[in-house]
């Protein structure tokens, strides 16, 4: 039986783990940058399931070949956004378009509010439910403390 402890926000690989330290993000890009994949680094305040597109942090590093220069860039974006989650995506062009092979969470707010579970009853005896991050009830910007 796997448990959430915390309600933590679980995306990605490694969700359900402490997180990571900066030499275990080390070595996992270590292993990205062994298999040649790109690297990105995104964040958002949105954390909803079903958000996907997260703003980019740089551009992806295409070219290069050094973990400890990616872990700069996560450092930085942590400095820039330090109450945004922030995730490491490693993508893999091997079979001539980017696919994901491997996405984790490298920084969290402090605080992280949760989501809001809303059932409404449909026509048929259709249930219908819809999850809302508490976080989306301030504005953008404004959403962790």
């Amino acid at each position: 039986m796997m448990t959430n402890h915390g309600n933590r926000l679980t995306q990605g690989q490694f969700s359900f783990l402490p997180d990571l330290t900066d030499e275990q993000i080390t070595r996992q890009l270590k292993y990205a940058l062994d298999h040649d994949w790109a690297v990105n680094i995104e964040y958002t305040d949105d954390p909803h399931p079903r958000n996907t597109y997260w703003e980019m942090f740089g551009m992806p590093m295409f070219d290069l070949k050094d973990p400890a220069g990616i872990l700069m860039e996560i450092n930085a974006c942590r400095k820039t956004f330090p109450n945004h989650y922030i995730r490491v995506t490693a993508y893999d062009s091997t079979r001539g378009w980017e696919s994901p092979r491997m996405s984790y969470l490298v920084n969290r707010p402090g605080k992280e509010p949760g989501f809001r579970l809303s059932r409404q009853e449909r026509g048929g005896r259709t249930v219908g439910y819809t999850i809302t991050p508490y976080a989306t009830d301030r504005p953008e910007g404004e959403r962790y403390d």
